[in-house]
């Protein structure tokens, strides 16, 4: 398999942990581990006594029982827990594809989302979500982009890097069309419960039926992205264990405190939900105040959901002014190249507590630029 460089993360490694403001991330503000043990009575006693041998391939069952509790009629046994979200995505793909197979993929998206079917030969078409639209996708261009050889559609929502979060109509209407055309809908979820308004929240995916397979996250909604867990949750009971019998040639099992750690978050999940969805609120009034004083510069569609936003640069180069930006304010932002993206957009990250101290920065520079 052949792998072409992730130009997201490359671009992080870059700067993430030489820059002072993170202005584009995607995940929300983290806590200490003391703050995440005391959200529940005796967990720090018994995190002392978390036994550091190996741990069960599929997850422990009490961490597969608290995150089962995310999905309306999933069972523990259709969880299957990884380190990260990406895992699981590489996963998926090995396990659901092989070569010449063909697959439909939403975009601007996270690059493993089609990167790892191409490093398998297979073919992908894109299914484009439109600023012109509000970054919604059309249901109609999906009959369109079917072959003979498509094996599955490749969501996300609500969607990274553009907040945009899909009707529940059309949600209905994308599993009806999976199902009627026999095809696995992979349906990435690490942002739900982060929707600005929970009337909008969408069922999971993996509620819908065996065609559908649901990703979730520790890192980004819950804003816990060092304890690097993430799962699938699916009543395809054979695509499940043909990913559980995969892992034992990537990570074998998960890291036994950071599985005890999740199951912490994950019964306490509905608070930190709420407290991340609090900085994302108060961060996005900044931000709207921003894009009005420059609106000459800036242009964007308001995200309904999650911890980002996609917004437009109206004048020079986008590459140009991030680059410019982080060396000389120390701000970084993420341009929207890093997603093919080729229309001068950059990701806005929403998550963080410095978020006002960032735009205070970029403010500064903005000004010193017209000077």
């Amino acid at each position: 398999m052949q792998l072409s460089p992730f130009k997201l993360e490359r671009y992080f490694a870059k700067y993430e942990f030489n820059t002072e403001y993170l202005l584009c991330t995607s995940d929300c503000e983290a806590m200490p581990i003391a703050d995440l043990l005391a959200l529940e009575e005796g967990a720090a006693e018994r995190f002392q006594h978390v036994w550091l041998g190996y741990t069960e391939s599929q997850g422990g069952m009490s961490l597969r029982r608290e995150i089962a509790k995310v999905y309306a009629t999933t069972q523990p046994e259709d969880v299957l827990v990884f380190s990260g979200a990406n895992e699981a995505i590489y996963l998926f793909m090995l396990a659901a594809l092989k070569e010449n197979d063909h697959i439909i993929v939403h975009t601007p998206h996270y690059q493993s989302l089609s990167e790892v079917a191409k490093g398998l030969g297979c073919q992908v078409s894109l299914w484009r979500a439109r600023e012109e639209n509000g970054w919604a996708l059309d249901l109609d261009e999906l009959p369109q982009l079917m072959q003979s050889t498509t094996k599955a559609i490749i969501i996300n929502t609500p969607h990274n890097p553009t907040g945009y979060l899909m009707s529940r109509g059309d949600f209905d209407a994308l599993n009806t069309f999976a199902q009627e055309n026999n095809l696995l809908l992979f349906s990435d979820e690490v942002y739900r419960e982060s929707e600005y308004d929970m009337k909008d929240r969408l069922p999971a995916a993996v509620d819908y039926g065996p065609h559908a397979v649901s990703l979730g996250v520790t890192s980004k909604t819950y804003g816990l992205a060092g304890l690097r867990i993430g799962w699938v949750a699916t009543k395809n009971y054979d695509l499940y264990e043909k990913m559980a019998s995969l892992k034992d040639y990537t990570t074998i099992c998960n890291s036994a405190p950071s599985e005890f750690l999740a199951e912490v978050a994950m019964r306490h999940r509905k608070k930190l939900a709420s407290r991340n969805l609090e900085i994302i609120k108060n961060n996005l009034s900044i931000i709207d105040d921003l894009f009005v004083r420059h609106s000459s510069l800036f242009a964007w569609a308001r995200p309904k959901a999650g911890s980002m936003g996609f917004p437009k640069l109206l004048q020079g180069d986008v590459e140009i002014f991030c680059d410019d930006l982080v060396r000389k304010a120390g701000v970084l932002l993420l341009p929207g190249s890093v997603y093919d993206d080729t229309r001068n957009h950059f990701r806005l990250g929403l998550g963080r507590k410095n978020l006002p101290q960032a735009v205070e920065r970029l403010e500064a520079y903005l000004s010193n630029r017209k000077s």
